[in-house]
């Protein structure tokens, strides 16, 4: 027994819908062409031609593929579709009506007019099903729907005006842009009424009290001089998610959020060598500590983007490793992945590792970078972890054969003021001391505060606010760089790709930021006033700077090809620091806070131990 195929209801549907609209088609035709009336001498004419151009005109539609689309998601393609097929049928019915001799008695006007009423009917009633089922019909002049402005008229402001018109809780009822051209126009009948700096004029006059930023592909700069606008003029603001997330189909536009502070502090995007970071990742074993953190958990997503062979998890926190394997579990399947719980300081452990894995490249992330915990109680540890940890990390992997070790240094590390800082510039002088000419090749990238990061003042603050405040600043004058996790991680990676054993890069920062200007921010896009959550001046704590550097005093930079890469022309090292800072780093003893700090002076000439910078060139003692 033969099995007919199976057709879906809403395609037999639409068939249905088809063949009526071109039986009615056919007879309009004759009603038009005779005055719209069918005399009665015409109608036996109009009935004998009607199942022969039904049939040729169904035949051609399936033909044509009439039925592979939804209505709902009805589109110029569909309607292309539409007229290739209704002018095939155009042909094909008076050949069909010659054939049988039906031609003769039906006016030749029918056949001009019957493909003109079809393609109107089927296009119109599918852009009409579209319409309704996106809520254009009824929605856009919802009384109910809160009114709201869009700051953007292109095509994410397109997008998200026909879907917000399908979900019916807002209104749009204005555009702004910058852009000449489009001052006047309308985007689904929505006007655009000026520009972005016409804002607070254009909502008061049509009672607004809320914008979308809808610019996801503008600069940093333009989105967040169009939120700072939006905020003076009293709205509240909300804007679409990021273009990567658009483009990669992670969310929809109209999944709008709240601004946050990456919106207004972050920076436009890394441009990466693509075919170098493939060179240096793809199909190698890739060893990544302190892998639970925040540098370096984002190192790893960015990695695993390249295809290594393995990705090693290494890291001390079991609960850190717990959730980085968790998500990765979700998100790379695929992708071989061993995660390690360690601590860098264990030399066996370490070497344990890299004789299992044999990993070619690693990043090395793992480091105590708390100021103020590490500058007291906590200093030979953050020396332990933070100095020795890298070395026996770093001389392990050049026995074991690593070609790449990239150390993350922070800018903490010039002309250190604090334990943690000198620290790190110990960690970057070990790398320096272990670089051979056909060795392993040592990297250290050195970078600010990022964006959102464990123990950084973004989540102190929103922890503050969310508690009604105060929110606590140490000095009304201090300063610091931020970048987001990702475009660290980024350009951690590049530094890796373009490094050839011995440099020490600096990323582009960009401009310091006040941090009371941080906490302001953070307190209006909470929509709170400052009367609402007090910003409350504590003092600076030990070892804290006024400001962040980037170079030591006797540092330059040479230009790299990567315009947010720089490489620090350090000075020379001793030939004879490592033996030394091991030798003192290994005495069985504890020392004190203070016999730390006079060691530290020792190996790092431009440690200024307990004092805090007040302006350039400018020191107090804070003890």
């Amino acid at each position: 027994m033969i099995s007919l195929p199976r057709i879906n209801p809403r395609t037999a549907l639409a068939m249905v819908h088809d063949v009526a609209a071109a039986a009615l088609a056919w007879v309009l035709a004759f009603w038009l062409r005779l005055n719209l009336d069918l005399p009665y001498e015409y109608v036996p004419i109009a009935l004998h031609s009607l199942p022969v151009a039904v049939c040729v005109q169904a035949v051609i539609f399936w033909g044509f593929g009439l039925y592979r689309g939804i209505w709902r998601y009805a589109s110029l393609h569909d309607l292309r579709r539409i007229v290739l097929a209704v002018g095939a049928g155009a042909l094909a019915v008076p050949f069909a009506l010659v054939l049988l001799r039906l031609a003769d008695p039906i006016p030749r006007s029918v056949l001009v007019l019957d493909p003109l009423l079809l393609l109107f009917v089927m296009g119109g009633s599918r852009l009409a099903y579209r319409a309704w089922k996106e809520g254009r019909i009824a929605s856009l002049n919802s009384v109910t729907a809160a009114p709201v402005l869009i700051l953007g008229a292109g095509d994410a402001a397109d997008t998200l005006i026909r879907e917000l018109s399908a979900k019916r809780d807002w209104r749009v009822v204005g555009l702004l842009d910058d852009g000449a051209l489009k001052q006047g126009r309308q985007i689904h009948g929505v006007p655009v009424r000026g520009r972005v700096d016409d804002v607070r004029r254009v909502a008061q006059a049509l009672d607004v009290s809320h914008a979308i930023i809808a610019m996801p592909d503008a600069s940093h700069t333009a989105r967040r001089n169009a939120v700072g606008m939006a905020t003076e003029a009293g709205l509240k603001v909300m804007t679409v998610p990021s273009f990567d997330d658009i483009i990669t189909g992670k969310v929809t536009v109209s999944q709008l959020r709240q601004v946050e502070l990456d919106d207004l502090l972050g920076r436009d995007p890394v441009v990466l060598d693509s075919a170098k970071l493939s060179g240096l990742l793809s199909g190698k074993v890739v060893l990544v500590t302190g892998a639970g953190g925040s540098i370096g958990s984002e190192l790893c997503r960015q990695i695993a983007r390249f295809g290594p062979a393995q990705l090693v998890l290494f890291e001390l926190s079991e609960y850190a490793l717990y959730q980085v394997e968790q998500e990765f579990g979700k998100r790379h399947p695929e992708l071989s992945i061993v995660y390690v719980v360690g601590d860098v300081r264990n030399q066996a452990r370490v070497e344990q590792i890299l004789r299992e894995y044999r990993p070619k490249v690693l990043f090395h992330a793992a480091a105590y970078k708390h100021v103020p915990l590490m500058e007291e109680v906590n200093a030979w540890e953050a020396l332990q972890n933070n100095v020795l940890g890298t070395y026996a990390l770093a001389s392990s992997a050049a026995r074991a054969g690593v070609e790449e070790f990239v150390l993350i240094s922070t800018d903490k590390a010039v002309n250190p003021v604090n334990v943690m800082g000198a620290s790190k510039r110990l960690a970057e002088l070990v790398c320096l001391g272990l670089q051979q000419a056909d060795g392993t090749r040592f990297i250290t990238v050195r970078f600010g505060n990022v964006l959102g990061s464990a123990g950084s003042v973004i989540p102190k603050f929103r922890q503050q606010i969310a508690e009604g405040g105060p929110v606590t600043v140490t000095h009304p004058d201090i300063t610091r760089y931020f970048m987001s996790i990702p475009e660290a991680a980024q350009l951690v990676l590049q530094a890796g790709a373009m490094g050839r054993g011995g440099e020490i890069f600096v990323l582009d920062m960009g401009e310091p930021v006040r941090i009371v200007d941080l906490a302001r921010e953070m307190v209006r896009l909470s929509g709170f006033t400052e009367n609402d959550i007090r910003i409350v001046f504590t003092g600076l704590r030990h070892g804290e700077k006024l400001y962040e550097e980037v170079l030591a005093d006797d540092e330059h930079t040479l230009p790299t090809p990567h315009p947010k890469l720089r490489i620090a022309g350090a000075r020379a090292t001793d030939a004879d620091l490592l033996p030394r800072l091991l030798d003192w780093l290994s005495r069985p003893d504890l020392p004190s806070a203070d016999d730390v700090r006079a060691g530290l002076a020792r190996f790092v000439p431009e440690y200024s131990g307990g004092n805090i910078v007040m302006a350039k060139g400018e020191r107090v003692a804070n003890r």
